[in-house]
């Protein structure tokens, strides 16, 4: 199938995704846009594994502050090179995340950085609140650690769902985002204040 100028523009502006990555795809895909996107995503995943263990020296405070000025975020976000630090789209990405912090308030950065009693404590309060449902014993251990996810999702930032596009989680948006830019990125730390 021949792929058209038109749908390499297309999925283009849909992920970023350079000229001749799109085209590739695209011709993988047999000309799916839909499936197309797919597979940059999973080749996304795969180039942000490999580039995990990449030092992240150089960055950008990314800062947010809602039209009431009164309230804000700021977001230390890191990667490899001056070069990337420095472009539009980095600091586009660490402004987005200290939008996102001041919309919905994370905790934590990643589920690792949650205490472990705050996470034995949780799973305490989810046990107690189903102890008397008659529900067997393995079953209340598999439904509390399912609702633990759920807080996970509420409380780490990595975990939460994008405000911007709500069906990518903050973690599978920044593998996206290492993949085009082709660095490791890393969020280390972020404040938000408000009156």
């Amino acid at each position: 199938m021949a792929i058209t100028a038109q749908s390499v523009k297309e999925l283009r502006a849909a992920t970023g995704a350079g000229m001749m990555d799109a085209k590739k795809v695209l011709e993988e895909a047999g000309g799916d846009i839909d499936k197309a996107i797919e597979l940059l995503r999973k080749k996304g995943q795969k180039i942000a594994a490999k580039k995990a263990d990449r030092s992240t020296n150089e960055g950008f405070i990314g800062m947010y502050l809602h039209s009431n000025g009164k309230i804000a975020a700021m977001v230390k976000v890191t990667c490899e090179t001056d070069f990337v630090a420095r472009t539009d789209d980095f600091k586009a990405l660490a402004n987005d995340i200290a939008m996102h912090i001041t919309a919905m308030s994370p905790q934590y950065i990643t589920v690792d950085d949650v205490p472990e009693e705050v996470k034995q404590k949780e799973l305490e309060i989810y046990k107690e609140e189903m102890k008397n449902s008659g529900k067997p014993e393995e079953m209340i251990e598999k439904i509390a650690q399912g609702k633990l996810e759920k807080y996970y999702s509420e409380v780490c930032l990595m975990k939460q769902p994008f405000i911007k596009d709500d069906k990518l989680s903050i973690e599978k948006w920044l593998t996206e985002k290492i993949a085009k830019l082709g660095e490791n990125i890393q969020i280390t730390d972020f404040t938000k204040y408000q009156i």
